[in-house]
């Protein structure tokens, strides 16, 4: 690693200062807007997470009302903390211009100490201590996997949000690295706090499996992939790999299942999957909540995460929390992230991926190993570790932001 390493979870996570008074934290809510995906589930989860741990302070999730109210699915729970609230703000036409206006008119007007930026965004107008999560920097690494929309926004947004941020959050310390280079961060303010499985994905009764199964169309012995279908998520060679696989022995009776909502740029993987020789034995679920999903990953002959790029990978951390054997690419995020506990393959190579698989589904002895040793990686994350990593961080950057005024 360069010399401007960013901090660990455990190195920000020493116990912090009590601040003087209590604080008022508002939080990005706009995640929680759509059915949560990734940054939706990380929002919520610390959300919750960290009122929890610290009860003293005020959190809320604050978006505007030209938005979608927010619905509290079955998965995540109807009921929040005291401390914890959900806030649309009712917005004009002016205020409906949410990050130049209308976001920093209220973080003024209800006197919020600390903004929460969970999506790659804080307001630029100055009002308050902010604290900006990166997730990754797809955007700016891999171009070509995404809208050239998005990538034009992000490359003018994202190095002025993480200047103007007071403290940056990171998954992975491999993330931490490529914020501090390419963004020109200075490390001083970026630390890397891990995110975790929900405390919904634990193995699930064979009976239960079986019943989800049923009602999805899923065989008996399948893989699974799981993300929202994008290029980055590398389906393509999963599909290809499959497709190879079916030919040999090991994989005559597999099925591959993959679950996730459609994403940008996507035709050509929908393409793939209508004309595969191997058609009939992929099955795409589209979007599927925690309770199916749990049942899948519970009953999966293998996970398999071929991922071109990560900031994190929650994913194949949700699957051996279940109990599923994972095969993972091997990308700095998802090594650091799953340690020895996956099957690891070039995710340039299908005949690597083939090897991978073939491996994982005949060597039974192979295959316990993963199972354990995953069940055991999962035990080193938690929501309640990253909430308190968090409120260590919040620490740091309301001494940045009074340091700065």
């Amino acid at each position: 690693m360069p010399n401007w390493e960013v901090r660990t979870s455990q190195q920000v996570a020493r116990p912090a200062r009590r601040a003087q008074k209590d604080m008022s934290i508002a939080l990005d809510g706009l995640p929680l807007t759509t059915p949560k995906t990734g940054v939706g589930h990380y929002t919520f989860e610390l959300a919750m997470a960290l009122a929890e741990s610290d009860q003293a302070h005020e959190f809320e999730l604050v978006y505007p009302s030209s938005y979608p109210k927010i619905e509290l699915d079955g998965n995540a729970g109807s009921e929040l903390p005291k401390n914890l609230k959900l806030e649309r703000v009712l917005v004009g036409p002016l205020a409906r211009h949410w990050w130049s206006n209308g976001l920093p008119r209220y973080v003024r007007r209800n006197r919020i100490e600390l903004f929460h930026g969970t999506n790659y965004d804080v307001p630029l107008w100055r009002r308050c201590a902010t604290v900006l999560t990166i997730h990754d920097l797809s955007l700016q690494l891999h171009p070509q996997t995404h809208q050239k929309r998005s990538v034009r926004r992000g490359s003018r947004r994202l190095p002025l949000m993480a200047r103007v941020a007071d403290a940056i959050i990171v998954p992975t310390k491999s993330v931490g690295a490529e914020v501090c280079e390419r963004l020109k961060i200075s490390r001083d303010k970026v630390f890397a706090v891990a995110e975790a499985a929900r405390a919904s994905f634990r193995p699930t009764a064979p009976a239960e499996a079986a019943a989800v199964r049923r009602r999805l169309g899923v065989r008996d012995n399948f893989l699974l992939a799981v993300g929202t279908l994008e290029p980055r998520k590398n389906l393509l060679l999963l599909i290809s790999a499959f497709e190879a696989l079916t030919q040999v022995p090991a994989g005559s009776d597999l099925q591959l299942v993959i679950a996730g909502g459609h994403g940008w740029l996507s035709g050509p993987l929908l393409k793939a999957v209508a004309e595969s020789p191997v058609r009939s034995r992929i099955l795409l679920t589209d979007y599927l909540h925690d309770d199916d999903l749990r049942g899948l990953y519970s009953s999966c002959r293998a996970f398999v995460y071929p991922s071109i790029y990560e900031g994190f990978g929650l994913p194949p951390l949700e699957a051996m929390a279940c109990g599923a054997p994972v095969i993972a690419s091997s990308i700095p995020a998802l090594i650091e992230t799953l340690g020895n506990a996956a099957q690891f393959f070039d995710p340039l190579s299908s005949e690597q991926l083939v090897e991978a698989i073939t491996r994982v589904t005949t060597d039974d002895e192979l295959r316990q190993h993963l199972v354990s040793a995953g069940l055991l990686q999962t035990e080193k994350f938690s929501w309640k570790r990253t909430a308190q990593a968090t409120l260590a961080v919040y620490e740091v950057a309301r001494k940045n932001f009074a340091g700065r005024r």
